[in-house]
């Protein structure tokens, strides 16, 4: 047993590469942490970590070594947790990546929400190849991705889809007019969403089989979806938003543009490197799968309403002038 707890705190180590913030994340004391790993040492009569007054990384046999005992330590966990039964409160850290700041942002409500529901759980997110993102597979609990996956070795579940609208504030579409067609928006301040190549990722609009691209370049390029809402809600220009936008739709802040048409879908994944989950990752996947259900069944309910409220205003529109027309005058 003394051999699994040092087996333990050694992967702890190794994944955060530092004492400090491995002895953080379990809650002891960093002294403690560094005994037992030294001890863990002493008995496999090999060192396992090089230590530097900056950082701590693995040795050769440190990385085969941990490539077994994080593996022991995960299915002792969850052999633990049955036992213990499902009443067990998730808690303690959970460490997510997340693909893109999009993903980020989109998510946010979710980690919100359930963070309000296991209060023991402490997050440690970080965006993939970002500045102090979580990089190697072994130093995350669950990767959150967007879009399509790679080929890997590593453990994928779909949650769902996620697609974003088209929105602008009132003001914005009072002075420059609704689009009435996609063709339109090469005409309207843009604001788009910078993609890993430094340029922004083209619009790929969909109605049921018609499909049309918008690749003009915007006329506002930014990092993150929260900047992209904040500038639409200033009245800067169109922006495409995912997420539940209901709050802004209903203050007035926001408008739909085009409220027929949707981006493209993309898919959300939950990445692991093991199918061997503790309690509190397998409870996050599952709540995100929830919350993404919820989000895909909000979005068909507003598509239902949107299409009646068109054919209200103009039984024969074939684009959507006359709703964005309504939104406007509405707020």
């Amino acid at each position: 047993m003394k051999r699994l707890h040092g087996m333990e705190l050694f992967a702890e180590v190794a994944k955060a590469h530092s004492f400090s913030r491995a002895a953080a994340a379990l809650g002891v004391p960093a002294s403690t942490v560094s005994r037992h790993v030294a001890e863990l040492e002493r008995s496999v009569g090999l060192r396992l970590l090089n230590r530097t007054t900056r950082r701590v990384e693995l040795t050769e046999a440190g990385r085969l070594y941990f490539e077994r005992c994080r593996r022991i330590v995960a299915e002792a966990e969850v052999a633990h947790e049955e036992l213990r039964g499902q009443l067990e409160v998730p808690s303690g850290p959970l460490r997510i990546q997340v693909s893109t700041a999009y993903a980020m942002d989109a998510l946010l409500p979710a980690l919100a929400a359930f963070g309000k529901r296991y209060p023991g759980v402490r997050f440690h997110m970080g965006l993939a190849g970002g500045p102090g993102g979580i990089r190697a597979p072994e130093a995350w609990d669950v990767s959150v991705r967007f879009g399509e996956l790679p080929d890997s070795s590593l453990v994928a579940r779909r949650l769902g889809a996620i697609s974003a609208r088209l929105y602008a504030s009132p003001d914005y579409l009072a002075a420059r007019a609704a689009p009435a067609s996609p063709a339109d928006l090469p005409d309207h301040d843009c604001i788009g969403l910078r993609t890993g190549g430094g340029h922004a990722a083209p619009w790929q609009l969909l109605q049921h089989a018609e499909r049309f691209v918008v690749d003009s370049p915007p006329r506002y390029c930014v990092d993150d979806a929260g900047t992209a809402e904040r500038l639409a809600v200033l009245g800067a220009g169109v922006a495409a938003l995912g997420g539940d936008m209901s709050l802004r739709l209903r203050s007035g802040e926001l408008a739909r543009v085009l409220p027929r048409w949707s981006l493209q879908p993309m898919d959300v994944h939950a990445v692991t490197d093991t199918r061997l989950l503790p309690a509190k990752t397998r409870r996050f996947i599952d709540f995100l799968s929830d919350y993404l259900d919820g989000l895909s069944r909000l979005a068909g309910s507003a598509r239902s309403a949107t299409g009646r409220e068109a054919l209200a205003d103009d039984p024969d529109a074939v684009g959507a002038g006359s709703v964005g027309a309504g939104a406007v005058s509405n707020g």
